[in-house]
């Protein structure tokens, strides 16, 4: 079973609440972005990250706005479900931008990073520039969301597309602020086939549309019965996918 929760800003506490660890041998947790426990390296930070690389679970993360960027690029990238990957430790594993992975039956795409809304007062100048991606980024994820039709089971990102933040900020009676990210989501809204979209960076637990779901505290399951997938065999990846599989083994 595969579960989506929302930033986690290195709160201890969130890893070690009971229906985390009641997690089952197999399951996978994916965390929005934000994930807040690869940012000084340290060995309390060390600690945390075997605790969490060891569970029977797995625990996946995208990157959000608040990362160590240059710290999450020293780890050994590989491919795990079809998608690529920077190994932090064990079962722990970074999603990389733009990439699909196959996990239980689902077919999901995933893409971090975002605009920093307060990079203007933060000294980490080098972080912030790298939370925003890059044009080949971008190009990347769509070139791998094409090879699947542009039909896919879950997209997860850190930031949802332009109009569902425009209408989040509008509700909640702050400024519109949207960046090029937001509109390159709004783009693949409207050209793929979805089922679920989710989102962390809005640090709220709500359904936005029947398809359209901010998380935040909240620990969300999906199953292919649930969204109505059928379970098809499991996409063998391209040739060269296959070949640095191989080399990571």
């Amino acid at each position: 079973m595969v579960y989506v929760t929302g930033d986690l800003h290195g709160d201890r506490s969130r890893i070690y609440q009971r229906k985390i660890k009641k997690l089952k041998a197999g399951d996978t947790l994916i965390v929005c972005g934000d994930f807040g426990f690869v940012w000084d390296g340290g060995v309390q930070e060390k600690k945390i990250l075997e605790y969490l690389g060891t569970r029977r679970y797995n625990v996946c993360f995208l990157d959000g706005t608040h990362e160590n960027f240059d710290l999450l690029e020293t780890y050994r990238e590989t491919i795990w479900k079809g998608g690529r990957v920077h190994r932090i430790y064990k079962n722990l594993y970074h999603m990389v931008r733009g990439q699909i992975f196959e996990i239980d039956g689902l077919k999901i795409f995933t893409f971090g990073g975002g605009e920093s809304s307060d990079k203007e007062m933060r000294m980490e100048t080098s972080l912030w520039k790298k939370a925003l991606p890059l044009p080949e980024e971008m190009e990347e994820g769509a070139q791998n969301i094409d090879e699947y039709g542009c039909k896919v089971d879950v997209i997860l990102t850190h930031e949802p597309p332009s109009l569902v933040k425009s209408s989040m900020l509008l509700r909640q009676g702050r400024a519109d602020r949207v960046n090029k990210l937001n509109g390159y989501f709004e783009e693949l809204n409207r050209a793929c086939k979805f089922k679920k979209w989710i989102f962390g960076s809005m640090h709220e637990d709500r359904v936005i549309t029947p398809v359209h779901t901010a998380v935040f505290k909240e620990m969300l399951p999906l199953s292919p019965e649930d969204l109505g997938v059928e379970l098809l065999p499991v996409t063998q990846p391209e040739p060269e996918k296959q070949e640095a599989m191989a080399a990571a083994e």
